[in-house]
């Protein structure tokens, strides 16, 4: 009643709420950016392709095992629903979950340490109220011994994770800070194209220069003209992250694919130009295994040497088939063109000029082949089928090397062992393979300490006892 009285304060009392809505949805929209510029999705999504946002579940295949993503949804019983802010910062900076645990840095907290106040408050408004809560558990991750030790990650935190946070370049226009904010930071490029060390952290004297991932590689994007990014443009770069794709020069696959799909293409032509602009800035390392790049002239194939039509399956169906030439007639040529040259518009890309080819590792062609690709851009999808369940190691070393000789770099070859490897994920890290000598090591220096504690032990006793008898006679011959 007493509002009515005055209708300005009446009129405040129904207003407050509009703004603190419109207030609340820009946050939630601003979190969702971030969760996206982030790649939230891409790990935190469920085992069935389409299922709910950020419900967890998806099984992450580390050198150390596999680790299971986590519900991030504002479940309760299951999720995040629980957590203060300060808590999800210190998962995202720390690497410490509400419970204290340790979380493995499969999860890039080693790059979101350096997120902003603002982008943490904004993602923790998204994630708690513009996310639908799904009520249900994930397996929990169980590594190996002695990996499922999570309290070693403090060790590891103390000498690898710098907790300084974002530290802009001196002197760097405001588009370049913003550029290395998302890189470094947000988008975690650098946990895909930094090489590791021998304890698995990023090996930053190596920043960017390339990795080999899961059996891929994560290429060189440095301002190196021969090995890295040197010769791309702005815009060059800024279509390759929007779209996944760049005539007659890359084409992303595996986990690049899935950044374009789930992240990249839905930042603003701002972001991506900031980006770009802040990758042109990063200072060049060249691979010394490429000296030069591997320009490839588009030369006529001779038909008369394709002993099967094309589009013919049958060379797919003789699993002793290796003949390299009618295996890409008969599974490739239909879409790359018996020349290798694609179609005219580069919908099915050429592959003379493709960076899988003419690069110095044909790791990406042969996990290509193996996986496909799925990809969605800003401006189509596409999709290369897996020949991996139809063709053995040998007949995809045979394509592999076929389209090397032809089309890209005839320097490269593969054997069926190293498809064979590639199908495993790679090489191990050297920290896996020496794990067991490192354990039997450790357990034999316990078992040598032990014998040698036994053994001082016993000789101190003897040493105590032989004292004990002297000063029991001493006391016997001064008693006399």
């Amino acid at each position: 009643m007493g509002l009515l009285k005055f209708p300005l304060l009446a009129l405040l009392a129904t207003a407050l709420p509009a703004f603190a809505a419109e207030d609340n949805a820009a946050l939630i929209e601003q979190g969702a950016y971030v969760a996206r510029a982030g790649d939230c999705v891409a790990c935190h999504r469920t085992v069935e392709h389409g299922g709910p946002e950020m419900a967890g579940g998806y099984v992450i295949d580390s050198p150390m095992g596999k680790i299971i993503s986590s519900n991030i949804t504002p479940s309760k019983a299951y999720g995040i629903g629980d957590y203060t802010e300060q808590q999800l910062a210190d998962a995202l900076r720390k690497g410490i979950n509400a419970k204290g645990r340790h979380l493995y840095p499969a999860m890039p907290y080693t790059s979101y340490q350096g997120m902003s106040d603002q982008d943490i408050h904004a993602l923790y408004v998204y994630l708690q109220h513009g996310v639908k809560p799904v009520d249900q558990p994930v397996p929990e991750t169980k590594l190996a011994f002695p990996f499922n030790i999570r309290q070693l990650m403090f060790g590891w935190n103390l000498v690898f994770l710098d907790s300084q946070g974002f530290v802009p370049k001196p002197g760097a226009s405001e588009q370049v800070n913003r550029g290395q904010y998302l890189v470094d930071n947000l988008a975690h490029c650098g946990a895909c194209h930094t090489p590791r060390n021998v304890l698995m952290a990023e090996d930053n004297s190596q920043y960017l220069a390339g990795a080999k991932l899961g059996g891929w590689v994560a290429p060189n994007i440095t301002s190196d003209k021969v090995s890295g990014l040197g010769d791309w443009s702005e815009d060059d770069l800024v279509d390759f992250l929007k779209n996944g794709h760049l005539t007659d020069k890359a084409q992303a696959a595996g986990g690049m694919a899935e950044a374009v799909e789930n992240s990249f293409r839905h930042l603003s032509n701002s972001d991506l130009h900031a980006m770009a602009a802040y990758l042109r800035t990063v200072p060049p390392i060249r691979d010394p295994q490429q000296t030069e790049r591997v320009v490839r002239e588009v030369k006529p194939v001779d038909m008369s040497t394709l002993e099967t039509g094309q589009g013919d399956q049958a060379s797919l169906a003789d699993a002793s088939g290796t003949d390299g030439a009618r295996l890409y007639n008969s599974a490739c040529s239909s879409c790359h063109g018996r020349d290798g040259q694609g179609t005219s518009d580069a919908f099915y890309p050429s592959l003379s000029l493709n960076s899988a080819l003419n690069g110095n590792q044909a790791n990406n062609l042969v996990m290509a082949i193996i996986a496909g690709i799925d990809r969605k851009g800003a401006d189509a999808a596409v999709s290369m089928p897996a020949l991996g369940g139809d063709l053995n190691d040998a007949q995809i070393a045979a394509i592999a090397n076929y389209s090397l000789q032809t089309f890209g770099n005839p320097a490269l070859s593969v054997s069926p062992a190293d498809v064979a490897s590639m199908r495993r994920g790679g090489d191990a890290p050297l920290l896996i393979t020496a794990m067991p000598y490192l354990l039997w090591g450790g357990g034999l220096l316990v078992l040598l300490l032990m014998v040698v504690l036994v053994v001082w032990r016993r000789r101190r006793a003897q040493v105590q006892a032989l004292e004990a008898k002297r000063i029991a006679l001493n006391r016997r011959l001064h008693s006399k």
